[in-house]
């Protein structure tokens, strides 16, 4: 067995904090998690029960139903993008929960994909605003993870109120069609079947896969039955423009039609049968998935909901990796980031997470510092670490709780902006699969460099917990309105009307921004891929790493023996352990 130092880290919660400390925390938590469960049941609902009885007493499935069908039993779907438009009204007065689409990642006959699914319980499946940035954002999972990709649609077309939400743009809904090419480019399976409606921009979705089904229910055309009576008078069924009759026995742009919605699922998961096996068993080797030693729900009896208190980053790996076996790598530089490789699911993995707290100051001995920021020794260290991951095949999992970059003269006299492109260069040119976690905070530009969203993790979850901005709110009414304020930040005007009028905007403008922290925003602006609970974190990084070790041939992956992770240890002259 190659050697790799894995050695036990972390210790009981009792050790770590006192019962009442833990209650506290698991009460704060629990709250905000109680909270994501009702609103994940609300958009889980759609449009509601009249909306599901329309929908069976048609004979069909609704999306849930067909997801839940088509993945392997006992297994659990992984959805993304769950709270995209979430609070958000449009014309009518009418809500599009989740977008109208479901996206999930689902284990089918042992291989993990990525399901495209339209809602047909609101508004007939229809695409709305953020719509085509979802559907586009899951095939670009798929693509980086060569997930075979299935279609299950059911698609009323454009919500025509907000077409210009969802038409044009560079993610209009055309690059949809874009994104089927790319992934049949890549040589991506894709498999679709149409269960209904399949209007317009739905018309073209399915026609680039490798297999297309359709049930005696469905119909694809460019322009609807009520379209065709407007322009050309014609009284025609859709069915009659486009059903299967037409289109798997005359026009070919269907290859199959089967009587309903079980039948067209049950032929789905025997496609992707015929697929090629998982290269997951091989690269665990002779290592099964094992539970770490500590149990992954006691997170939330240890990260602190107060954003200001620290916690041990050491005790969150040690609930994240198998069997709580960690090798940190180059301890020795960057006190503030812990870096290295832990197995998850029996794959390995790297990790970067920031430290909390105070850590020792190597530019003024004897001197702290506070952690959760990055500075000239933490930036290197996991640069370098992001490369060597890279060039191993590696994934890679950011977690993030950080306040940003260093600031002051200091600072820039060690040249933190040169140390940080040279992060966001590695970040931006990494081919292995990187996936990131908003722990806590997530501010300015350490958002950034830490392969943020912007920097195109191929997921990135938050917490409950997670708080994204430039900056915390009081920090940013102050600078704000810095123009106003002396150099203690104290208010210059005399006036007192003219006072009261700028501490009104202060307090207002740190609200406003304390609100906008909030992860649901982030979710319903599609900046954050999905919230989950700190329980459920180990579960999705765990089928997230199995996705990246799936596919064959299209990545590199070197085996341990023969890692640059080895090279760096001695470079900093590391002490050989265990395994």
């Amino acid at each position: 067995m190659a050697f790799v130092p894995l050695v036990p880290i972390g210790d009981a919660l009792n050790r770590i904090a006192d019962e009442r400390t833990v209650a506290e925390h698991r009460a704060a938590v629990g709250a905000l998690e109680e909270r994501l469960r009702v609103r994940r049941r609300e958009v889980e609902a759609g449009w509601g029960a009249s909306y599901v009885e329309r929908v069976h007493k048609k004979g069909k499935l609704t999306a849930r139903e067909r997801l839940a069908r088509l993945a392997d039993p006992g297994t659990r779907t992984l959805e993304t993008g769950t709270f995209t438009n979430y609070g958000e009204t449009f014309p009518g007065d009418q809500k599009s929960p989740a977008a109208g689409v479901v996206t999930a990642f689902a284990r089918v006959e042992g291989r993990w994909c990525m399901v495209i699914a339209n809602d047909n319980t609101v508004a007939s499946g229809a695409w709305w605003p953020r719509t085509p940035e979802k559907i586009q954002r899951a095939q670009m999972m798929a693509l980086r993870l060569r997930l075979p990709t299935i279609y299950l649609v059911d698609c009323s077309g454009l919500f025509l109120p907000e077409q210009s939400k969802s038409f044009p743009g560079a993610r209009g809904a055309g690059h949809i069609f874009k994104m089927n090419s790319l992934l049949s480019a890549s040589g991506v399976p894709q498999l679709a079947g149409v269960f209904g409606d399949c209007i317009a921009g739905g018309g073209y979705m399915p026609i680039i896969s490798d297999r297309v089904y359709m049930t005696e229910q469905a119909y694809m055309v460019i322009a609807g039955a009520a379209l065709i009576k407007g322009a050309k008078s014609q009284k025609i069924t859709s069915l009659d423009i486009g059903g299967p009759e037409v289109h798997v026995h005359q026009s070919g742009c269907a290859d199959v039609r089967v009587p309903d919605d079980d039948t067209l699922l049950a032929c789905l998961r025997r496609d992707v049968a015929r697929l090629p096996t998982s290269g997951a068993a091989f690269y665990r080797g002779e290592a099964a998935p094992i539970d770490p030693r500590f149990a992954p729900s006691e997170l939330a009896g240890l990260l602190p909901a107060d954003h200001r208190e620290a916690y041990d980053a050491h005790q969150v790996l040690a609930r994240l990796v198998d069997q709580s076996l960690f090798w940190e790598v180059m301890p020795e530089v960057g006190e503030e980031m812990i870096c290295g490789i832990g197995r998850v699911a029996g794959l390995y993995a790297g990790f970067v997470i920031n430290r909390q707290g105070l850590v020792g100051d190597p530019e003024h001995l004897g001197r702290r510092r506070p952690a959760g920021i990055l500075y000239r020794g933490g930036i290197a260290k996991i640069s370098a670490f992001s490369r060597a991951c890279n060039d191993d095949g590696i994934p890679l999992v950011w977690l993030q709780d950080i306040s940003g970059f260093d600031i002051g003269r200091e600072a820039e006299a060690h040249g933190l902006l040169a140390y940080g492109s040279s992060l966001i260069y590695t970040n931006s040119t990494n081919a292995t699969p990187m996936f990131t976690v908003l722990l806590r905070k997530a501010s300015g530009a350490g958002y950034y460099a830490m392969s943020g969203l912007p920097y195109d993790p191929v997921v990135q979850l938050s917490t409950t917990l997670s708080r994204l901005s430039v900056m915390e709110g009081r920090t940013l009414a102050i600078a704000a309105f810095n123009t106003k304020l002396d150099d203690d930040f104290q208010i210059m005007a005399t006036d007192p009307a003219e006072r009261a009028k700028i501490e009104a905007g202060m307090r207002e403008t740190e609200a406003r921004i304390e609100g906008d922290m909030d992860p649901f925003v982030a979710a319903r602006q599609m900046d954050t891929d999905e919230i989950v609970e700190l329980g459920d974190l180990r579960t999705y990084l765990a089928a997230l790493v199995e996705m990246s070790y799936q596919g064959t041939g299209y990545r590199r992956v070197k085996n341990p023996r023969i890692w640059s992770m080895h090279d760096l240890r001695e470079l900093v002259g590391g002490v050989r352990g265990g395994r």
